[in-house]
C-alpha cells in the first residue's frame, strides 16, 4: 500500500525514493564486498562450522563446478530473473528530460554494475563461505554472516534485503503501470488505464499493480515453501525471457523496414548488429527450452503459455476488431470523397 501511494503522488517522488533506496543497496553491497575481502585477508576461522575463509573455497568442497557444465546450464533457467528490469530503462525514456544522453549513459553502466554487483559479490561470498552449506531459505547474504557468527551484520543485511525488495517492487509498479498506460493509448488494453491523476500519474494502473502484489502476499501465505521457486524463480524467469525475446524480435522487424540512411540516423545504434541480437535471440530460446526440460521450472512454461493464450484470445476478441475498424474508417472517408 505504501509503494502504491508513493507511485500515485508524482514521478519525481518515485525517482527520489528510488534514488535513496539504490544508495542503501549499493552502499551495503560495497561494504559487504570490502568486509568479505577483509575476512579473506585476515584468515577468519569459523570454529563452530569447521572451515576457514579464503579463495580456496572456490575449488575445495567437491571442487569447482562439481555438477559440470550441466549444472551451469541448469542454473540459467533459474537465475535469469535476477537480471530482469534492465528493459525498464527504455520505458523511462518517455519521461526523461534528455533521453539521448541519459539512456545511453544508463545502458553503458549496466555491464559495470553486473561485474560489481553480481560477479564480484559472488566471488567474495563463495570465498568466505562454502557454497554447499548455503541453503535456499532466506537471503544467502544473511545466512553466510549468521553462520560466520556475525549476528549484527546479519541484522543489518536483513534491513538491506527488505530495502532491495522495496526498490524492486517500486520499479515494477512504475514500469508495468507505464506499459499498461501506453498499451491503453494504443487500444491494446482497457481504456480505464488511461485515467490520469492531477499529478500526471496513470493512477488506475498503480491500483491494479497493488492488487497483483496483494495476490502475491496471499500465495506466499498459502504455499510459503514453494512460492519462491514456482513464482519468483520460474514464472518471473519466463516473463523476463519472453519480454526480452519480444523486444529483440520486434527490433529486428523494425530495422528490416528501415533504409540504410534511416538506420544510420537512429539515436541509439546497436553494437554488433546483426550478430549480437541474433545470438541473444538464440540464447533466449535456449533458456525457454531449458525451463521446459527441467521438472522444477516446467510449471512456469505451462503457466506462461496459458497466460499468452489468454492474451491472444483477448486480443482477437477485443483489440483486433477495434484496430481493423480504425483502419477502415479513413478508407471509407476517402471512398466517399472520391465518389462525391
Amino acid at each position: 500500500m505504501f509503494l502504491g501511494a508513493i507511485n500515485l503522488i508524482h514521478v519525481k517522488v518515485f525517482g527520489e525514493l528510488e534514488f535513496w533506496l539504490s544508495i542503501v543497496k549499493v552502499s551495503a553491497i560495497v561494504a559487504m564486498i570490502l568486509g568479505g575481502f577483509g575476512l579473506m585477508f585476515y584468515d577468519f576461522h569459523a570454529e563452530h562450522s569447521g572451515f576457514t575463509t579464503g579463495i580456496q573455497n572456490l575449488w575445495v568442497h567437491e571442487g569447482f563446478m562439481p555438477n559440470g557444465i550441466a549444472g551451469l546450464i541448469a542454473c540459467l533457467s533459474v537465475v535469469v530473473f535476477a537480471f530482469g528490469g534492465i528493459e525498464i530503462i527504455g520505458i523511462t525514456a518517455g519521461e526523461s528530460e534528455d533521453p539521448k544522453k541519459s539512456i545511453p549513459r544508463a545502458i553503458n553502466a549496466v555491464p559495470v554494475r553486473i561485474l560489481l554487483f553480481y560477479v564480484l559479490t559472488i566471488f567474495v561470498l563463495m570465498s568466505i563461505f562454502p557454497w554447499n552449506q548455503i541453503g535456499s531459505k532466506g537471503s544467502s547474504f544473511v545466512q553466510i554472516f549468521e553462520n560466520l557468527g556475525i549476528q549484527s551484520a546479519a541484522t543489518i543485511l536483513n534491513i538491506v534485503v527488505i530495502t532491495a525488495a522495496i526498490s524492486a517492487i517500486n520499479s515494477d509498479v512504475f514500469g508495468a503501470g507505464r506499459m499498461l498506460f501506453g498499451m491503453s493509448n494504443r487500444g491494446q488494453a482497457p481504456q480505464v488505464f488511461q485515467k490520469i491523476s492531477k499529478n500526471g500519474v496513470p493512477w488506475m494502473t498503480v491500483v491494479v499493480m497493488a492488487g497483483v502484489l496483494l495476490v502475491g502476499v496471499v500465495l506466499n501465505y498459502m504455499i510459503p515453501e514453494n512460492v519462491f521457486i514456482i513464482i519468483i524463480a520460474s514464472i518471473a524467469t519466463f516473463a523476463t525471457v519472453w519480454v526480452w525475446l519480444m523486444i529483440l524480435l520486434f527490433q529486428v522487424a523494425m530495422r528490416r523496414k528501415l533504409s540504410k540512411a534511416e538506420i544510420k540516423a537512429l539515436d541509439f545504434p546497436v553494437i554488433g548488429w546483426p550478430y549480437a541480437p541474433a545470438f541473444a535471440i538464440v540464447f533466449m530460446v535456449f533458456i525457454l527450452l531449458m525451463m521446459g526440460y527441467f521438472p522444477d521450472s516446467r510449471p512456469a512454461i505451462y503457466v506462461g503459455a496459458s497466460w499468452l493464450l489468454i492474451l491472444w484470445i483477448a486480443y482477437t476478441i477485443w483489440v483486433k476488431p477495434k484496430q481493423n475498424g480504425a483502419k477502415e474508417k479513413p478508407n471509407l472517408a476517402q471512398n466517399i470523397e472520391m465518389e462525391s
